[in-house]
């Protein structure tokens, strides 16, 4: 059984290195000088050990002055070369280490932004940022100082156990079977850990959330009196927290105290039968005390290496679920033969279409609409009836369930996926803004832009009076998330932003609906202005602002129950469309 855990290890160790050969290679010779250095550091343990046998034996014993004073300098001399050794080999790992890290933090990163919509709904801030960043500081943390270290051990070994038979082979081969038994408890080691270890992450991805969520809801937090609620709901994070690391020093720090036990067992050993040695005149006591030293130097490091175990097995792990992220397939990604899709189109028809997040629990049921160029459809109905999700369809954000979307008689999902969504703008209700200035955030629609266009995004989306009333006019910055913005002008800023992407299809998710009527009326404008000469998708959710939509949809319980313009609609009795029209007139009125 042990042989068989070994065979394991061996094999784990093998393919971890191998899998993270790709990110050693631009630096392998710097990486291989740090591990080579280890060697030479290693040996030189044995120096010392060594020189302990002539020191007594010629010194000690034989009185000679002539050693007294040449075998301290050569133990000077040797220290300090593995001194400076030491010093360069530290300096490469750290310098090789942190530029694997970045590497595979840039892979994770690029992986994680090809993920699709749903795979981040699925999970919290704190999953992501421990999946896609602490991940790799763990797996390349232990990397080269594991193997520089295992190199370094491995010579240091080498050279006192030559040092233990030289001078005694009868006890180097006790105190070697008894070193190697010292092994023996190592083997099941990762199998205890790995479930606690699995629960340790979960734990620390949810204590990022809680302060991710503090962050972003600071003033929820305070408007609501949830100090308290907040510090019990971190404190119960942190007893769990607590508790599992509690549990994985139970399963993993024994191993040190056992070593320390079995390794002491042959230390006692060896002086007791080094003892009968000497009384028998087969070693000499120079040799016992070299001996005694070398056995020393072999053990102590020894009864350490459960925490230098455990942290090679934390690294593993780690590289083990890089590998599994790197290796996963998005769910949303480009057909092997896909083409890219053409700006210019006639027809976009949602054939047969359905939907579900949840398998048994559709949300849109058989839709069928045909949209010409150049038209604007208005998405109206209840709340939850699916249009967010129909016209999250489009940019493929998701996937449909059966059915599909064509352009001019084409899948969409026959074209790629950079220009499927580079012919398609989108302004949602909540815009995302980043940290940066209001330049920065313009210009993420077309990076390419000149100060003209750039301009004329900003007049299109009335935003010129408010710029030139700032300090630092365009480059003035708005924060993280444009905290410093208004919502009115959060919203222009995105409008501005689609205005200079100049995609002919343009989605529009109630981009006005958590205004006050004044912003409301400045954007509508800037909206107006987006719209020409676009096929557009208006949520709408006041209805007077899609009257002059060339056709209304009425989405309700994932079906389509009326389609028209409002003319059309609002003289159908009873109709759905009229009942929303009423309803919301009555309440303005």
């Amino acid at each position: 059984m042990a042989k068989k855990a070994e065979i394991i290890l061996n094999n784990s160790f093998i393919q971890n290195y191998r899998r993270m050969w790709p990110y050693v290679k631009p630096y392998w010779f710097r990486a291989l000088l740090s591990v080579l250095m280890a060697a030479p550091i290693g040996m030189l343990d044995g120096v010392i050990a060594m020189s302990l046998k002539p020191y007594m034996d010629y010194v000690m014993i034989d009185k000679s002055l002539q050693a007294a004073w040449y075998i301290p300098i050569v133990i000077v001399l040797f220290t300090t070369v593995q001194g400076g050794l030491t010093y360069g080999a530290n300096y490469l790992n750290t310098w090789v280490g942190t530029k694997i890290t970045n590497l595979l933090k840039l892979d994770l990163y690029k992986k994680m932004l090809c993920f699709e919509t749903e795979f981040f709904n699925k999970k919290n801030s704190g999953d992501v940022i421990f999946m896609f960043n602490n991940n790799a500081d763990m797996a390349c943390a232990g990397l080269l100082t594991n193997l520089k270290n295992f190199v370094q051990k491995f010579f240091t070994a080498i050279s006192l156990i030559f040092v233990l038979f030289y001078n005694s082979w009868q006890l180097a081969l006790v105190c070697t079977a008894i070193l190697i038994g010292a092994f023996l408890p190592m083997m099941s080691l990762k199998k205890r850990i790995q479930s606690v270890m699995s629960k340790s992450i979960m734990a620390d991805s949810t204590l990022i959330t809680v302060y991710n969520e503090s962050y972003a809801g600071n003033r929820t937090i305070t408007s609501y009196n949830l100090t308290d609620y907040q510090k019990n709901k971190f404190n119960t994070v942190l007893d769990n927290v607590f508790k599992l690391r509690i549990k994985m020093m139970q399963r993993t720090r024994w191993l040190t105290p056992v070593m320390h036990v079995i390794l002491s067992v042959g230390i006692g050993v060896a002086i007791w039968y080094g003892s009968y040695l000497i009384l028998r005149g087969t070693i000499t006591s120079g040799g016992f005390v070299s001996f005694l030293t070398a056995l020393i130097m072999l053990y102590t490091p020894m009864k350490s290496i459960g925490s230098n175990y455990n942290s090679v097995l934390m690294s593993f792990m780690a590289i083990e679920r890089v590998a599994a992220i790197l290796d996963s397939c998005p769910a949303i990604m480009d057909r092997p033969d896909a083409r890219p899709m053409p700006r210019e189109h006639k027809t976009i028809e949602f054939r047969n279409l359905s939907f579900e997040y949840i398998k048994g629990r559709p949300v849109l049921q058989n839709i069928n609409l045909t949209v010409q160029q150049g038209q604007t459809i208005a998405l109206v109905g209840n709340s939850g009836g699916g249009k967010t999700t129909l016209v999250s369809l489009l940019p493929r954000f998701y996937d449909v369930t059966s059915g599909g979307i064509y352009v001019d008689g084409t899948d969409i999902r026959d074209f790629t996926l950079h220009s499927l969504r580079e012919n398609i703008a989108v302004v949602f209700q909540d815009n995302f803004l980043f940290a940066g200035t209001i330049r920065e955030n313009i210009m993420l629609g077309n990076q390419n832009a000149t100060p003209e266009q750039l301009q004329t995004a900003i007049d299109m989306a009335c935003l010129t009076d408010f710029i030139a009333g700032l300090k630092d006019g365009v480059d003035t910055q708005i924060g993280e998330r444009g905290i410093l913005l208004s919502g009115g002008q959060k919203q222009r800023i995105a409008i501005a932003r689609a205005f200079l992407k100049d995609s002919p299809i343009l989605i529009l998710d109630e981009a006005t609906s958590a205004l006050d009527n004044k912003s409301e009326a400045v954007v509508q404008r800037a909206i107006e202005n987006l719209m020409q000469d676009k096929t557009v998708f208006v949520i709408a959710h006041r209805l007077s602002t899609i009257r002059n939509a060339a056709k209304i949809v009425v989405v309700n319980h994932g079906e389509i129950v009326e389609s028209g313009t409002h003319d059309e609609l609002i003289s159908i009795e009873n109709g759905a469309y009229k009942s929303l029209y009423d309803m919301q007139f009555k309440k303005q009125g």
